[in-house]
């Protein structure tokens, strides 16, 4: 996902894909819709959650009636990974059909531009990638691979490591853009790896990083993480001051620190969080505007998740 991104909230409290009823907005891709766009006209509900670059490309969290519906073209491709009860399904692509099961650990791929009639026949609890074509030709560029191969459409495809990590981008958003921003790219370019090396007509290897960064560039990007002031800490700015791809630069900086450069960054935050809670009097409200979190509750609920405590109450327990 490039670009700006807003962080996955409620749909009330942001933009929605346009109605069932509104033409595509992109000129090149006229024949079809974006994948949000698609999905809310053949849904019929809105997004549980959903955050969105301004290509369209992102994560959407649906919670939708059964169906029965032809899904058309879109100009992303759609990765699926389902966390409801287990249910027999049918897809039907021109004269192929397939019948599946779809449970927790399976994936559904529906690539860029196919079209496909679904049979669902009870409520289903999904998380979908929208994958830009561009980015899974850059992913296997920067890994150093021949050229991306076409996506392969599956149906209730058993993958549970990709479905696990696909599903838990949901719950994983903190409210805070720039630490959201990093997480999705990182989890974007991620999830193109694992759709490359194993759901592809010629699946891509994928061979493991030699070496971390060198000292002087490792410096440079810490430097930059922990920067408090405007600094860009994009993936794409980090990976640019290192002279590496995005791909390189993930892996490298995992090598050289054991944390991707989220969970160091997170992991800073908390670190700068602690320290204005012990040693200062400001309020809660005000040392998570400081930290760059979009409330007080995000900021409680992004501390709990890794402290087991509400900032209060470790406030409470480590006052000086």
């Amino acid at each position: 996902m490039t670009g700006n991104t807003a962080p996955m909230r409620d749909p009330s409290q942001q933009s929605l894909p346009p109605p069932p009823d509104t033409p595509p907005e992109d000129s090149s891709h006229s024949d079809k819709r974006t994948a949000g766009a698609e999905m809310a006209r053949v849904l019929r509900t809105e997004p549980f959650r959903m955050a969105l670059d301004s290509t369209g490309a992102g994560i959407a969290h649906w919670r939708h009636d059964p169906l029965h519906d032809v899904v058309e073209p879109m100009n992303h491709h759609v990765v699926m990974a389902y966390n409801g009860v287990m249910q027999r399904m049918e897809r039907r692509s021109g004269r192929s059909v397939a019948i599946g099961t779809f449970r927790p650990g399976v994936l559904i791929i529906i690539p860029e531009g196919s079209s496909s009639r679904w049979d669902i026949p009870k409520p289903v609890d999904v998380v979908q990638l929208y994958l830009p074509d561009a980015t899974l030709k850059r992913v296997a560029d920067e890994a150093g691979t021949s050229s991306a191969a076409e996506l392969l459409e599956r149906t209730a495809h058993p993958d549970p490591v990709t479905s696990r990590l696909l599903l838990s981008a949901a719950d994983a958003l903190e409210g805070h853009s720039t630490l959201d921003d990093l997480f999705r790219h990182q989890l974007t370019d991620l999830l193109a790896t694992r759709v490359l090396a194993a759901h592809t007509g010629s699946p891509t290897a994928f061979h493991p990083t030699m070496g971390g960064l060198s000292p002087k560039i490792l410096l440079r990007a810490i430097e930059r993480l922990r920067s408090d002031s405007d600094a860009d800490v994009s993936l794409d700015a980090l990976a640019s001051d290192a002279g590496l791809s995005r791909f390189h630069f993930c892996r490298a900086f995992k090598e050289s620190t054991g944390l991707s450069p989220h969970a160091w960054l997170r992991q800073h935050r908390l670190e700068q969080a602690m320290k204005m809670l012990r040693g200062s009097d400001d309020t809660v409200v005000t040392i998570a505007a400081a930290l760059g979190y979009s409330s007080q509750t995000a900021f409680a609920a992004a501390f709990r998740k890794l402290t087991g405590e509400t900032p209060s109450d470790w406030r409470r327990r480590h006052a000086r």
